[in-house]
């Protein structure tokens, strides 16, 4: 495997990022790197979707890995010589690292051909707006490729050559509502709404621990939260919010509209749904990754970021896996969708190696 190449092509992805729907040369440089290595290759599924499949030497079953492949709306402020060289775009979410391992497990894969069955690769566009899973799906994938298992990596927060698997749990989903405001009261309104928030954003590494220790305790204090923002316009209060389980977005609606105290809500749409890792294949996951890395578990939805991975965990049985990218000590904090979003790039190498053993493990143990 070569670490270096994988480190440039992330370089050069993150270089030029592109929005969701639009990430047209992105996918470009998935496609081609996948057909040199030998898979079967689609484009255009679901807008700018790619997917590879390997065939492995004997029929079998399917597994499917899933990286995303759009940047985020922002001005990276995190100073390198791969910068963002595009204005308001930004991989702050780390999809370049994603999409770069996953363009390194296939090859390598490619390199130790699977003894049987088939792994699909899926390269999704638009996951920061939530349409692109749902894009693909429609577009016929899953139909198609037929995967009796999915996973994927996503990067975290937490030491370079760590992984932390979430069994039942996973990442919340998220509501949103407008209220219209009566000629007075949008900053009463917005101070009150924010004050259903039950948990805050960690801002040191000591806070960032101590969150991780509160996720990872059965029924503790993060079993059940709300993470709430909002904010007034000229006529109105707009307000998102993400909370754990799903079954608390019904009472947070209720209780908007007794804070709303007679004006006009609406609620655009449903809730868009949590992300939940099957236990039983999270709690599988970890034993290939221990040949890797260290392991943890969290037993509570990480509350800050949501995924629309969760539309393919709804139709094929699965798990994301968190992958460490911090290293404090050269100022890489991790922390994804801030501006100054740092990475240690050893997590490439790492991240493929965890893909390659824990795909070829699940190929060798379904029947």
């Amino acid at each position: 495997m070569d670490d270096n190449g994988l480190i440039e092509l992330r370089r050069d992805i993150h270089r030029w990022p592109e929005l969701a729907s639009g990430e047209k040369r992105t996918a470009a440089l998935v496609a081609d790197r996948l057909r040199a290595a030998g898979l079967e290759v689609t484009t255009g599924v679901g807008g700018h979707g790619v997917v590879g499949v390997l065939h492995g030497d004997e029929p079998g079953p399917a597994v499917a890995y899933r990286a995303d492949l759009d940047a985020v709306p922002d001005t990276e402020t995190f100073d390198s010589d791969f910068r963002s060289r595009v204005p308001g775009a930004a991989h702050l979410c780390g999809h370049d690292i994603h999409t770069t391992i996953a363009v390194g497990a296939a090859e390598e894969l490619c390199r130790v051909r699977p003894a049987r069955g088939r792994v699909v690769f899926i390269f999704q566009p638009a996951e920061e707006n939530l349409t692109g899973a749902r894009a693909m799906i429609d577009d016929g994938l899953l139909d198609r490729t037929k995967p009796q298992e999915i996973y994927a990596l996503h990067c975290a927060p937490i030491p370079v050559g760590t992984f932390v698997v979430t069994p039942g749990a996973g990442l919340p989903g998220q509501d949103h509502c407008r209220i219209s405001l009566p000629a007075v009261g949008g900053e009463r309104i917005v101070a009150a709404v924010n004050a259903l928030s039950t948990v805050r954003r960690p801002q040191t590494p000591e806070q960032l621990q101590q969150l991780m220790q509160d996720l990872a305790t059965p029924d503790g204090p993060l079993s059940r939260y709300v993470y709430m923002q909002s904010f007034a316009d000229a006529d109105s209060v707009a307000a998102w919010w993400r909370a754990w389980p799903d079954e608390r977005y019904p009472e947070i609606r209720a209780e908007l509209r007794r804070l709303a105290d007679g004006a006009a809500i609406e609620f655009p749409a449903p809730p868009f749904p949590a992300m939940v890792s099957s236990p039983e294949l999270s709690l599988g996951a970890a034993e290939s990754l221990r040949a890797v890395g260290e392991v943890a578990t969290l037993r509570a939805a990480y509350p800050f970021n949501g995924e629309d991975f969760a539309l393919f965990l709804r139709r094929v049985p699965g798990a994301m896996i968190f992958l460490g990218v911090a290293n404090e000590a050269v100022g890489l904090h991790g922390m994804t969708h801030a501006t100054d979003f740092g990475a240690d790039e050893r997590a490439i190498g790492i991240g493929v190696r965890a893909v390659v053993g824990l795909l070829s493990d699940r190929l060798a143990a379904i029947s």
